[in-house]
C-alpha cells in the first residue's frame, strides 16, 4: 500500500510539473472567432471579444464562460477606430520620410531657389522658341497680305493655294498662343510647387532638422601592449 501511495504521489508530481504555465497560474482561454478558427490564450482573446469564450481549468474542463465583452456594432466601431490609427501612423512615417528626402536634396535656401530657377530657365526657353515660331508667322501673315494686295485686297478674288496659306497660318499661329499660354501655366505649376517646399522646408530649417548622414564607426581601441 505505501508503494502504491508513493507512485501515486509521484506520478501527480510529474503532471504537475508538466502543466502548462497558464493552467498553473490560471486557466486557458478559448473560442471560436468570427472566421471559424479554434483559438486558445492564457488570457481572454481579443479577436473574440464579441462572443462567448470558455476558461478551462487543468483538467481541461471548462471553469466558467466569459460573455461578449462587445456588440457587433461596438466591435465595428473599435476595428475602424484602430484601422484609422494605422493610417494616421502610416501617414506620420510617409510625412518623416518625405521631409528627410527634402532636406536631404535641400539642405538649404541657396540650393532650393537654385533649383527653382532652373525648372523655370527651361520653361522660359520653350517659351521663346515658340514666342520666334509666332513671330516667323506673323512675317508669313504680313507677305501673305502683300500678296493679297494684287487682288485689291479682296479674298474672294484670291486664288485657292492662297486662301489656304493664309488659313494654315492663322492655325498655326492659333496653336502656337494655346501653346505658350499652357506653358505660362505651367511656370505657375512649378512655383506654387516650390512655394509648398520651400514653407515646409523653412519650418525644418528653422528647428535645426539636417539631412541624415551616415555616422563614421569609432574603430575599436588597439589591445594594450603586455
Amino acid at each position: 500500500m505505501r508503494g502504491w501511495s508513493w507512485s501515486f504521489v509521484a506520478a501527480g508530481l510529474l503532471a504537475g510539473l508538466w502543466l502548462p504555465p497558464a493552467w498553473a497560474q490560471g486557466g486557458i482561454y478559448t473560442c471560436v472567432d468570427a472566421k471559424g478558427r479554434r483559438l486558445t490564450s492564457d488570457r481572454p482573446i481579443l479577436d473574440c471579444l464579441d462572443r462567448e469564450q470558455s476558461e478551462l481549468g487543468p483538467t481541461g474542463k471548462v471553469i466558467r464562460k466569459l460573455g461578449p465583452s462587445m456588440t457587433m456594432e461596438e466591435r465595428a466601431a473599435e476595428e475602424e477606430r484602430q484601422r484609422k490609427e494605422v493610417e494616421e501612423r502610416n501617414r506620420q512615417m510617409e510625412e518623416k520620410r518625405r521631409d528627410r528626402a527634402l532636406l536631404s536634396r535641400y539642405p538649404d535656401r541657396a540650393t532650393h531657389d537654385k533649383e527653382r530657377n532652373g525648372a523655370l530657365a527651361a520653361v522660359d526657353e520653350v517659351i521663346a522658341t515658340a514666342n520666334r515660331r509666332s513671330s516667323e508667322l506673323q512675317w508669313q501673315h504680313k507677305k501673305l497680305v502683300s500678296e493679297l494686295e494684287f487682288y485689291g485686297g479682296d479674298m474672294k478674288k484670291a486664288p485657292a493655294h492662297l486662301k489656304r496659306r493664309f488659313d494654315e497660318i492663322e492655325q498655326s499661329t492659333a496653336v502656337q498662343k494655346r501653346f505658350i499660354a499652357n506653358q505660362e501655366e505651367e511656370k505657375k505649376r512649378i512655383n506654387a510647387r516650390y512655394d509648398l517646399e520651400l514653407a515646409r522646408l523653412t519650418g525644418l530649417w528653422n528647428a535645426g532638422a539636417r539631412p541624415a548622414t551616415a555616422t563614421p564607426t569609432a574603430a575599436a581601441p588597439a589591445p594594450a601592449r603586455k
